[in-house]
């Protein structure tokens, strides 16, 4: 459910209990919420001076207290400004987390943890768009879904909220653990197992047992049958609740059948176990995209959601920025998938850029990042299985993606980086094509169609 930024009510106690900090200075007693950033941070505010590889919040306390109410620190600032409640602990981040934890189980709601290697977000947002037909939902803003994101989403709690819907994001092993000791999820949703992140996972086995984390502290997964790996690591995990499966191929108690392409995405019958069902028309494009539809309404079927009222969020529901957004600029169709990338996800787009493309179709790809090991082949493979298909032209931005572009058989453009191709891709389209752009975060890929086309 949309909402302002400040959403919660933050006490003073609650904040000592959580923390067992020690006030240095009190003036304000409750705030209308917390932030790490002096630049945005908002009046009435308290703000927590977090410390990374490349900054120090502590540098930015003063500029911070000009609008905010008060700050947790590690150390009691030299300077007090009069008016500023100072809070001081051990650890800001620990803190952080201590408070997230506290406002959970104070406001003891319903929490669906969602993680997956591929369509977490879309995921996350299509639950919660569906759940506050019912109820009022707390969610991650974006793709707020780290050890700092998660909190900060869960330290906004307010007395109204029903239903906390969390997408949690891995980078390492034990990174789901983190974040569920600090949401206490009830519900977990599983959307994919699929190479992502491996600098920090190394294999595969790692990545699924990270994912799989979410099992020791739910009651109840809903889980993609048609993922082998997913369901395999499911099964073997000795877990004990109840699992909900949903597919189009394998048996699932939430399913899709009658699936027919149309020129906005694709019509299917949802079915909910095997005596309700209903044709939904969703707006969202990719046929990736009915397994996340899938995922929530497995979720909003568990939470009595009717039928009707699923189809009508379903198809109300509208893409999300930088995730899959169809645009026709200059007479020419654009794809723009520019969030992130791996190879599952790669795949997928392809798959959607033959389906739509009108003439030629042309396929601009920033390397995939973050694949440790498996990067070269990963990207190698990627080409040569689109050597196979109906592609015009590949154009590869990026060392990755230009080196293994060698493997295409057709025409093919190499730019090191986005920059250098957006200067060239205007006299590489025409009217008529239809182009995918698609690459990881890093790449930056949303230049390539800054000012161009």
């Amino acid at each position: 459910m949309p909402g302002k930024k400040n959403r919660g009510v933050l006490k003073i106690e609650d904040i000592i209990t959580a923390t067992c900090g020690k006030i240095i200075f009190s003036n304000s007693n409750i705030f209308t919420g917390i932030s790490i950033d002096s630049r945005t941070i908002q009046e009435g505010e308290l703000f927590i001076a977090l410390k990374g590889e490349k900054f120090d919040g502590h540098d930015f306390l003063l500029e911070a207290l000009r609008l905010g109410s008060g700050a947790i620190v590690k150390a009691s600032p030299i300077e007090l400004i009069l008016g500023k409640t100072i809070i001081c602990v051990e650890d800001t981040l620990k803190a952080l987390q201590e408070i997230a934890h506290h406002m959970r189980l104070k406001r003891n709601i319903p929490v669906i943890g969602v993680t997956g290697s591929n369509g977490k977000t879309t995921t996350k947002e299509l639950i919660a768009s569906i759940l506050s037909s019912a109820f009022r939902v707390l969610k991650n803003d974006g793709n707020l879904n780290n050890h700092i994101g998660l909190p900060l989403t869960l330290t906004k709690i307010m007395e109204t909220d029903e239903v906390a819907v969390l997408e949690m994001g891995a980078s390492n092993q034990g990174d789901i653990k983190e974040l569920c000791e600090i949401a206490l999820p009830d519900y977990g949703v599983l959307t994919n197992i699929s190479p992502s992140h491996l600098e920090g996972f190394k294999d595969m086995e790692t990545l699924r047992r990270t994912k799989l984390e979410i099992l020791d502290n739910v009651n109840v997964v809903v889980v993609n049958a048609d993922d082998p790996l997913l369901m395999e690591g499911v099964h073997a995990s000795g877990f004990r609740g109840r699992v909900v499966r949903y597919g189009i191929q394998n048996e699932a108690e939430i399913y899709a059948t009658d699936i027919r392409p149309h020129e906005k995405g694709f019509i299917f019958v949802l079915h909910i176990g095997k005596n309700d069902s209903i044709e939904v028309h969703p707006k969202i494009l990719g046929r990736f995209n009915i397994y996340n539809i899938l995922a929530a309404a497995s979720v909003a079927h568990l939470f009595k959601i009717d039928l009707k009222d699923i189809k009508n969020a379903i198809e109300s529901f509208a893409s999300i920025p930088m995730r899959f957004e169809v645009k026709e600029l200059k007479g020419i169709q654009v794809i723009s998938d520019v969030y992130n990338a791996n190879p599952a996800s790669m795949e997928e787009a392809i798959k959607e850029l033959i389906r739509l493309k009108k003439e030629r179709a042309i396929a601009v790809l920033g390397d995939m990042l973050e694949l440790g090991p498996y990067r070269d082949e990963a990207h190698r493979s990627l080409i040569r299985w689109m050597s196979g298909l109906p592609i015009d032209i590949i154009v590869a931005v990026g060392p990755l993606m230009s080196s293994a572009a060698s493997e295409f058989s057709r025409k093919v453009y190499t730019f090191q980086n986005s920059i250098e191709a957006r200067e060239k891709i205007k006299d590489i389209c025409k009217e008529g094509d239809t182009i995918l752009v698609k690459g990881s975060r890093g790449m930056s890929m949303e230049r390539v169609l800054e000012n161009v086309i």
